[in-house]
């Protein structure tokens, strides 16, 4: 276990045990270092005020009012991790069920844990001696050799290692007063659950089922994170899954339950599972690892239950769903805050996720395809793509005709044809109508590229020349 803590703790340990104050690692790191996974965040606790740990680590910063002190570690200038260092604390009164009103230092660990959510992530971890290491010796093969006398000791009040062991989330103490404490708890429990591969304790769960409304009390940023944090989990599915059974999709994602038993069946399609089922085995069998395409793939289909219909054979039809969708999917990125970046990436995969793969269309279709999705979002719109036929029942990732049309986009993509390979360019337009800058200019040559992008045997200069005088005439 001594060996995964990197060196940079150990020192900021040592350094405050150098001090006179207690200290000790505690949290996830704690939590990881028990199960042998890399800890990627460092949080220790200590009876030192944050004035007296900034005055021992002078290139921190405290900017919260609870106590917590970023001391960030650089190498070379470069910034490689932040250790927080947070004071022992008492919180009470909790208010908008996510804030404590009253905050005061405590004197313990124990103090300090029983304020924490789960009992794996209140254990705390004492280190003893590690600045003492008998002299290095050196093997035959010239390799240094420490004997390190360190001591590790668990300071474990709620039995969180017993849960660790049996891959158990317990909330610390009474469950429905820490999610009364704190509502995010709730989404954080489920987050856990599908991280780690844990379940959720029987008294939790009623919990987390009983108090679900409090999320609508959480802001929507810490939603929308919590959610993220979900879709980048190997098992995004099963998360997704829980807060569907803790009602808690209804909540946050009321459009996505819309399309529970909503039957896809006729006899010319694939589609084996009602609507919400389809959009969570999509989730379930994209590629993609990426959290912004996950949510896409997942609402890839969230339209149907608005356009549904009857053909003229009266079998259902849902014309146009991914026209709706990409707009309800903007609406629903809107209202979890995402970033404009973020939004666009989920409106076009939606919006264009029906994209034909027929083995006949043209390579100036192909070329289309790129431009409307962006290259940037090509990849991720294939492993949609994936997702959604794997998410129909069908049993091969790729048909022959999704492979032929990827092995044409590489194709296209090396390089892509843009209106910059034109053989001409607007100083050619303006010089040989005589006209100046404007919206005219830039109409021609759209109108060339999209006759070229359809044959590019007409990209040379002679010809382009010629049909600039008759689109002169013509307009």
């Amino acid at each position: 276990m001594l060996n995964k803590i990197k060196e940079e703790v150990k020192d900021a340990y040592t350094t405050l045990q150098q001090k006179g104050h207690d200290v000790y690692l505690v949290g996830g790191c704690v939590r990881n270092l028990i199960m042998n996974i890399e800890p990627n965040d460092w949080d220790l606790a200590t009876n030192a005020t944050p004035d007296q740990i900034q005055e021992i680590f002078p290139d921190s910063y405290y900017d919260n009012t609870y106590g917590t002190v970023g001391v960030p570690i650089k190498k070379d200038d470069q910034a490689l991790f932040v250790i927080e260092i947070t004071t022992f604390r008492r919180e009470s009164g909790y208010e908008n069920l996510r804030h404590p009103t009253n905050i005061e230092w405590g004197e313990t660990i124990e103090e300090d844990l029983s304020r924490r959510d789960f009992t794996m992530n209140a254990i705390a971890l004492k280190l003893s001696n590690l600045d003492q290491s008998s002299p290095a010796s050196t093997s035959e093969a010239g390799q240094a050799i420490v004997n390190h006398q360190s001591s590790i000791e668990l300071i474990d009040p709620y039995n969180g290692q017993s849960d660790i062991k049996d891959k158990l989330i317990k909330t610390v103490g009474n469950a429905d007063d820490r999610f009364n404490e704190d509502a995010l708890r709730i989404m954080r429990a489920i987050r856990f659950a599908s991280q780690l591969d844990f379940e959720i304790d029987n008294k939790t769960w009623e919990s987390i089922v009983k108090h679900k409304d409090n999320i609508l009390k959480i802001s929507k940023e810490r939603i929308r994170d919590e959610l993220l944090k979900i879709l980048s989990t190997d098992r995004a599915y099963e998360g997704v899954i829980l807060l569907d059974k803790a009602g808690i999709l209804d909540l946050i994602i009321p459009e996505l339950t819309k399309g529970k038993g909503l039957s896809q069946a006729r006899p010319d399609r694939h589609h084996v599972h009602d609507v919400f089922t389809h959009n969570l085995l999509a989730l379930q069998h994209t590629p993609s690892t990426d959290p912004i395409t996950r949510l896409a793939t997942l609402l890839h289909d969230i339209g149907k239950p608005y356009v549904e219909g009857k053909d003229e054979s009266d079998l259902i039809i849902f014309y146009n769903h991914e026209v709706v969708g990409a707009r309800i999917a903007a609406q629903i990125a809107d209202s979890l805050h995402l970033s404009r970046k973020q939004r666009e990436k989920i409106f076009t995969l939606v919006r264009w996720h029906m994209f034909s793969v027929d083995e006949h269309i043209t390579d100036s279709a192909v070329r289309r395809f790129i431009r409307r999705v962006g290259l940037e979002n090509v990849s991720d719109m294939i492993d949609l793509r994936i997702g959604d036929r794997l998410g129909s029942g069908t049993q091969t990732a790729e048909s022959w005709r999704l492979k032929l049309f990827k092995e044409r986009i590489e194709k296209e993509l090396n390089p892509a044809f843009s209106i910059n390979d034109l053989a001409i360019d607007g100083n050619d337009i303006m010089r040989e109508l005589n006209l100046k800058p404007g919206p005219k200019v830039g109409k021609i040559l759209q109108t060339l590229f999209e006759e070229v992008d359809e044959d590019m045997s007409k990209n040379n200069k002679e010809y382009l020349l010629n049909r600039i005088k008759e689109l002169s005439v013509s307009s």
